[in-house]
């Protein structure tokens, strides 16, 4: 199981990284992180290279178990404060009305929700004031993930007719699937928030996720690299990432169903 756990932080810290790399190739910061706006932020180089390195530090400290606990705790803390310094005032400006513009802002809240939980997957060794705050924000971290799965979900009933273009060509009843996908986020979002069969509803979703990077993202990736500074590549590797987050927080409730 420790190992299982070691992969599901992996997977989560290997997609930053894979971010991050793609912010440097590109020379701009990718809208998950960070908005276009203020204009010259996201495209400055010297901001676009300090952000990316932290990424990859922290990711490489994630994955090698260098401090894993605190690095976790303060990349989820960066995370929700870029949210809330600038994704949710450039969606209020731009997007307020429109729910589909705000994907970029729910899915940094998810990779905010996600840290936490990867530092909430390291047992506690210390007794200090960084532990202290770990040990108040880290359980907030699932609500964070849980909520962006939930709103995911209903973006596919909105925005249906979009979403059933994404369905792979191969696979017959897109509207069908379309739906289906829709309720098995909210309802595992819901079972994550609500703590009601908390490990299956996590399992579920991470199997989901994974499926949809091998089935949907990759292919549509290696299709189109390119277009919108490889926007493709980004969506797989936030997959990536997001199904590592869903194994990793049924493994932690595992692990405390047996306490």
């Amino acid at each position: 199981m420790t190992n299982l756990n070691k992969l599901w932080r992996a997977f989560f810290a290997l997609s930053l990284i894979a971010i991050a790399i793609q912010q440097l190739i590109y020379g701009a910061l990718r809208p998950v992180i960070m908005p276009p706006s203020p204009a010259g932020i996201s495209g400055n180089i010297v901001v676009v290279w300090v952000i990316s390195i932290l990424l990859i530090v922290a990711s490489v400290a994630i994955i090698f178990g260098i401090k894993t606990r605190a690095v976790a705790a303060y990349l989820g803390a960066i995370l929700l404060l870029l949210l809330l310094a600038l994704h949710i005032p450039y969606g209020i400006k731009t997007n307020l009305y429109f729910l589909g513009g705000w994907g970029d802002a729910f899915k940094i809240f998810a990779y905010s929700g996600g840290a936490f939980i990867v530092a909430s997957s390291i047992p506690s060794t210390l007794n200090n004031g960084a532990n202290d705050f770990i040990e108040k924000i880290a359980p907030i971290g699932r609500f964070f993930f849980a909520i962006t799965m939930v709103v995911f979900g209903i973006e596919h009933f909105i925005y249906a007719p979009f979403v059933e273009t994404l369905v792979p060509a191969w696979v017959p009843g897109h509207v069908f699937w379309t739906y289906f996908a829709g309720i098995a986020l909210i309802a595992a979002g819901a079972g994550i928030i609500l703590n009601v069969q908390l490990r299956l509803a996590s399992n579920l979703l991470g199997i989901m996720i994974f499926l949809w990077l091998i089935m949907l993202h990759i292919p549509r990736a290696i299709a189109d690299p390119h277009s919108g500074n490889g926007n493709e590549w980004t969506s797989a590797f936030e997959a990536l990432g997001f199904s590592g987050v869903a194994f990793l927080l049924a493994a932690i409730s595992r692990q405390r169903d047996k306490i």
